[in-house]
């Protein structure tokens, strides 16, 4: 049976994270990516560990099924050749900043008048426009300068847990948009310009100090309650210097957390901490057991995936000899391939 993207072609000039986690979903789900690499090194995740056999894990697995050419867009012919490769592709997926790939001529307004179905999409920082829209960053940075690093009851800001900015701000919403393009261009027979800022992307994510924000009412502990900022939301040291996992945020948890725990209704964070630090990681996972007042202890993730509750990839990746699990993506079994195993694009 044909993939949802069957015969779609994409040029993929990305590298890193953003880009390729987006453009591996669209190989995925049928898409033939070609991967346009630069001389010398290519995609910079080539070098990133950790490596089998010489091969880089992460390269390998955001660029399974991809298919790689080497061309130097800052000669003539090179870029006249991947002009002509564009003028029969559907999709391309950039993230140079911006002015880059029309100083190339290889922006979108310079290349829809010999491909008119053309779907352009462009993964930047802060978008096209504006007064950062030249500026470097990475991914805390663009956390940082949205406020969402501010968004916990901590008295310092926190380190995020994942590349929030890359994944949920760039690659989601990337994925997303080229597929809706595909949709539309079935209707109107045209494709479009995508632009997508990494930051702008992430404020979905902050909904609730967003509604706060527009609104101009101040933000209290109280309203971070999934930030830590209640007591029925927080992580809490035991007495072996694990951690316990504490979401008891409804009412009817909150009450049978706290007769197991011995607690009155009315406990502070304080309260909490100093009865989880009377007993041990084992003693409160024994309490709990059966009981719904979603309390988990805090594991690693080498023992969450011991456990089985990391879903376990049913197909691989190879290259270069290397042969390693492929990464699990967010795209139902019925949608994306069903080849065991497909190989990363080697240089």
């Amino acid at each position: 049976m044909p993939l949802p993207l069957t015969n779609l072609k994409v040029i993929d000039f990305t590298t890193l994270l953003p880009g390729p986690l987006c453009t591996l979903m669209l190989a995925e789900a049928g898409a033939d990516v070609l991967k346009i690499e630069r001389p010398g090194g290519g995609d910079e995740m080539r070098e990133q560990g950790p490596k089998v056999d010489g091969q880089s894990v992460p390269f390998l697995q955001l660029n399974r099924g991809k298919r790689s050419v080497v061309k130097d867009l800052k000669t003539p012919k090179d870029r006249e050749e991947v002009a002509t490769l564009i003028e029969g592709a559907d999709v391309v997926v950039e993230q140079f900043r911006p002015g880059v790939m029309k100083r190339l001529g290889l922006d979108y307004e310079t290349l829809k008048p010999k491909n008119p179905r053309l779907i352009y999409c462009s993964i930047t920082g802060y978008g096209q426009t504006g007064a950062n829209a030249g500026k470097a960053g990475h991914d805390i940075n663009y956390l940082a300068e949205m406020g969402m690093l501010c968004l916990t009851a901590e008295p310092k800001p926190s380190m995020p847990l994942a590349p929030v900015a890359d994944i949920a701000g760039g690659a989601y919403p990337a994925f997303m948009n080229i597929v809706l393009a595909v949709l539309d261009r079935q209707r109107s027979g045209s494709g479009c310009y995508i632009d997508i800022s990494m930051a702008h992307s992430l404020v979905p994510l902050m909904y609730a100090a967003y509604a706060r924000t527009v609104l101009g009412v101040a933000q209290t502990n109280e309203d971070l309650g999934y930030m830590g900022g209640s007591p029925r939301y927080q992580l809490y040291r035991t007495a072996d210097g694990r951690y316990l996992a504490v979401a008891a945020y409804e009412e009817k948890f909150w009450r049978r957390f706290c007769e197991i725990a011995g607690l009155p209704g009315s406990a502070t964070r304080e309260d909490v901490q100093a009865r989880i630090a009377q007993d041990a990681s084992d003693a409160w996972e024994a309490r709990f057991a059966g009981e719904d007042v979603c309390c988990s202890m805090v594991v690693t993730p080498a023992e969450a995936h011991a456990s089985g509750h990391w879903r376990a990839s049913d197909s691989t990746v190879s290259g270069g000899g290397a042969r390693v699990p492929a990464l699990v993506i967010p795209i139902s079994d019925a949608l994306r391939t069903r080849e065991s195993d497909r190989p990363a694009p080697s240089q």
